[in-house]
């Protein structure tokens, strides 16, 4: 994407997109997505420590989000609209961060009953398996996006495509109430690495370099996303 007046007038002259800064602030910003990035997975970590050793907590979100999972998914996409909204505006500082905020939150309360139910079926190496699959897939191709510098911006329309159709099946299994098996979670896995090739590509070229929060919050999305996905495929494969 092609740095612009439009930009300069709206955002300050020393906000240029990643690709077009200097070194120094390049490297600046990218330090800065991924220490948000880290940020947002402890924050995600330490809620779902909190709603777990709070029982009455854990159960008030199992019994809201299980009665009404079709509610729970609507709610979830017009959270995700707004905070990436928040987060990539040129609004406050403030406003972005309470869109990573509350994207956060949602995350961490949708997650609760997949990690009960791993509980549960008595796995107790399924969640630490799942986050070393999920950091070896992610670290992988970062690294790939990383060493070979392309720019996969191409794949955004089919990956929109394909993750609005996810969305109408996870909808009409919560309505009709038919299961999205193993299939589906392998699937959403190689969706959701599409999704960090395109979202690390755009950290690289098509971000702005005061842009890092709304960075930051793109990668914590599929990452997290991914992780869901591993995490119900060791849960199937470990209960079989």
């Amino acid at each position: 994407m092609a740095y612009t007046e439009q930009y300069v007038d709206d955002f300050g002259a020393n906000d240029f997109f990643a690709s077009d800064a200097a070194l120094e602030q390049r490297m600046a910003f990218i330090r800065r997505t991924y220490l948000h990035l880290f940020g947002a997975i402890l924050a995600f970590m330490g809620l779902e420590a909190f709603f777990f050793m709070n029982g009455t907590v854990r159960d008030g979100i199992l019994n809201i989000v299980t009665l009404n999972w079709w509610a729970v998914i609507i709610a979830y996409m017009v959270v995700s609209m707004v905070a990436s909204r928040w987060a990539s505006s040129g609004a406050s500082e403030g406003i972005q961060y309470l869109g990573l905020a509350l994207y956060v939150v949602v995350e961490a309360v949708i997650f609760v009953p997949l990690l009960y139910y791993v509980q549960l079926i008595g796995a107790p190496d399924a969640i630490p398996t799942a986050a070393l699959i999920t950091l070896s897939i992610f670290g992988g191709l970062t690294a790939f996006v990383f060493m070979t510098k392309q720019d996969f911006s191409f794949l955004g329309g089919f990956l929109w495509l394909c993750g609005f159709a996810a969305i109408g099946l996870a909808l009409a299994s919560a309505f009709i109430g038919f299961s999205l098996g193993s299939g589906f979670a392998i699937a959403m896995v190689a969706l959701m690495s599409g999704y960090i090739l395109y979202d690390t590509s755009n950290v690289l070229h098509h971000y702005r370099t005061d842009q890092h929060v709304a960075a930051s919050l793109a990668l914590f999305a599929s990452v997290s996303t991914l992780f869901w996905y591993v995490l119900r495929l060791v849960a199937i494969f470990g209960d079989d």
